[in-house]
Order: structure tokens, then sequence, then C-alpha cells
């Protein structure tokens, strides 16, 4: 939550009842993201009179990222799931959600397919996850819904940073989880404004070139900047190599547009590969960290 201080109990009043209703063991970690409108006195008294409510407090606004991270290592069930505090998402739809979860999923996230929200959001959520679906190569209607269920593995896996909270999905996928979808009810604001822009597409893009690079090129950055840079160079020489007969059968180049093209294409061919070749270096010197995630990745050993 950031200033969401109407909106603490209503929550509160309507998600404790729906959990307790499913028999098990339950947690309610709230995040209060440095809320200055006094969020975090009534996030107190509820964790005062309530015992299943832990409070999180960040020492300013970090954002949602750091947020869900925060949670995310408080957290001590098998099954965890994450509900934005601004009431529009329905708690009424956790029980389904797990219900996923049992059935085989990893990461269930929620379809708002009756959207109440503006038309501008609407229409810049859909173009957005239409595009990240097609570049994340995964077939979901909303990557980005904050009414999420996940198995504990799966959140051991993440590493967020930024804006990439609206990734999980596709950060998933890449693990190699099974990631799935149900159409969840959505409500309309009743209570605070939103505290995100159209701005933040802009950012989420280039968060979406970064999880397409480490999702194919993680593991072989060389392939990548090895392979443009030898097309570069390729295309460079070939070039230098053209003008060097014509040099030779008498013609002047020294004032040809394509000579300074070619000397171009080669420098930046090389530092292309260059890149690639310390990108291999820094992939090799992580790969000790890097193991300490294997254990998330593998579903079973059979002995």
């Amino acid at each position: 939550m950031f200033n969401e201080r109407d909106s603490v109990r209503p929550l509160l009043d309507e998600m404790l009842p729906v959990l307790r209703g499913l028999g098990r063991r339950i947690e309610v970690i709230v995040v209060d993201d440095g809320s200055t409108d006094g969020t975090r006195e009534v996030l107190a008294e509820c964790a005062a009179d309530e015992p299943e409510v832990t409070v999180v407090r960040l020492r300013r606004n970090f954002g949602k990222a750091a947020a869900l991270t925060a949670g995310f290592r408080e957290a001590t069930g098998d099954a965890i799931v994450t509900i934005d505090g601004d009431l529009q998402d329905d708690p009424a739809e956790i029980p389904a959600l797990l219900d996923q979860l049992e059935a085989g999923a990893d990461l269930v996230s929620g379809w708002k397919r009756e959207r109440r929200d503006s038309w501008s959001k609407r229409a810049a959520s859909k173009v957005f996850n239409g595009v990240t679906a097609r570049v994340g190569g995964l077939d979901l209607h909303d990557l980005n819904c904050g009414l999420k269920a996940y198995r504990s593995e799966v959140v051991r896996s993440l590493a967020l940073a930024g804006d990439q909270y609206r990734y999980i999905p596709v950060l998933a996928a890449n693990e190699g989880f099974k990631v799935t979808e149900i159409p969840v009810n959505h409500r309309p604001r009743v209570h605070g404004s939103s505290k995100y822009g159209l701005e933040r597409y802009m950012r989420g893009f280039l968060d979406l070139l970064t999880i397409w690079f480490l999702g194919r090129f993680r593991g072989r950055p060389m392939h990548l900047f090895g392979g443009l840079g030898l097309l570069s160079l390729t295309t460079g020489v070939l070039i230098c190599a053209y003008l060097t007969v014509l040099w030779i059968l008498g013609e002047s180049i020294g004032g040809r547009p394509l000579l300074l093209l070619g000397v171009l294409l080669i420098v930046v061919g090389i530092q292309l590969l260059t890149i690639g070749l310390v990108s291999e270096m820094l992939q090799r010197y992580h790969l000790r960290p890097e193991s300490e995630q294997a254990e998330s990745r593998v579903e079973r050993v059979l002995r």
C-alpha cells in the first residue's frame, strides 16, 4: 500500500473472512511503501488487532518492485497471493487462484476481463499486454494484474528491479514454471487515486527489452553481440575491400561517404565483439550465484 488510508480496513474486513474460510494456516503481509497520509497509523492498529496481520514498513516510497520483494521475503507459506491495496482487486477470487495452484500451475495471474478503469488506461493496457505477449512469448491477456497466486519456489527465483514486476509471468515462464491465468472480478476505484500514469508504459517498454534480452541471451550474450558485431565487421570489410580495388585502379576514394561508412562499420563491429567477450566473462564470473537458483528450476529428481 502507498497512501491508501481509507482502503486499509475495508480490504482487511473483506480479505480475512475469505482466508479464514480456507481452512489453512494464513498470514496477511501488508507492505507500507512509505505512505504519508496516515496509512501507517491505521496499519499499526490493524496489526495490533488481528493476529494474522503483519505490517512491513519501508523507509520511503521505493516502488512496487521493492515492496513485492520485501513481502516475498517475509512470507513463510507454500502458496503466496499478491493483491493490490486499492480495493479494485476482489479478495473473493483468492480461492479460485489457489485451486489453480492445486491443479498444477506454478503461477496463476488474474485476468481483468471487464476492467473498471478509464478508457485511456484500458487502451494503453491492451497495447501493453499485446506487445508484451508477442515479445515475451507468453500468451496471457493481462500480465500486469496485481492479483496473482504463486508457489513459494517461484517467488524465490525472482530478482525484481526497476519496474520489472509487470513482467513477473514472463520471468517465471523463462525459468520453466507453468504459468496460467483465470478471469477475475475487477472493481472501480473508490478511495484514493492511481499512482501510475501513461509514462509508466514507456519505462515498461525499456524493461521489456531487458526481459527479452535476459530471457534469450542471459546465458549466451556473445550470440547477440557477437552476431551483430560479425555482421557489422564483415559489411565494413567488404566495403573497404571494394574501395581498395577502386583505389588500386586509380580512382580517388578519399572524399567518398562510403569510405566513412566502411570504417565506421568495422569499428562498431569490433566494439560489439568486445562487448560480447566482456559479457561472457561477467556471465562466467556470476555462474556461482546463478547456481544458487538452480534448486528452483528442478521440478523433480528421480532416484
